[in-house]
């Protein structure tokens, strides 16, 4: 056998091999003001102080302007594989009619539940095609074409 063979074996053995690695990697979405600006957050404070400290926030409820949302999570990525959710933490600040800070809640990936994504299907009514229409709707229809070809 020659040298390039060989050569060019390993290589190929060594390409095939890296690519079965199980490398992988952490991945943070989100970011979470640190636990210091949280609890500097209470009762009271308005909205502008809140933003000061803690930053924009990753979600405000879209209903009432109410809630402000900061949350983060850390999933575990490898490959084509489904990522793993490792941690999520989330806090709330509800303010109240006046915009001041009523309650600030906590949460973490313990606190959630798993949601079943439901497969039923709601028809849109008057998409459906009748007989006739499906099978002649066609008939004399004919694109308007320009009349006047030039350029």
């Amino acid at each position: 056998m020659s040298t390039h063979k060989i050569v060019l074996s390993l290589f190929a053995g060594m390409m095939l091999i890296s690519a079965c690695s199980t490398d992988y990697f952490n991945q943070t979405e989100g970011n979470m003001p640190s636990k210091d600006d949280i609890l500097a957050i209470h009762q009271g404070m308005d909205k502008a102080q809140v933003r000061e400290i803690m930053g924009s926030p990753s979600i405000i409820s879209s209903l009432d302007h109410k809630t402000w949302i900061y949350m983060n999570s850390t999933m575990k990525r490898m490959a084509f594989f489904k990522p793993e959710e490792l941690e999520r933490n989330i806090v709330a600040v509800e303010f109240n009619l006046d915009g001041k800070v009523e309650k600030v809640v906590q949460l973490t990936k313990e606190n959630g539940k798993e949601i079943s994504i439901s497969e039923d299907e709601t028809p849109v009514m008057g998409t459906e095609e009748g007989f006739m229409q499906k099978y002649f709707g066609g008939v004399g229809y004919m694109p308007i074409q320009p009349t006047d070809n030039k350029l």
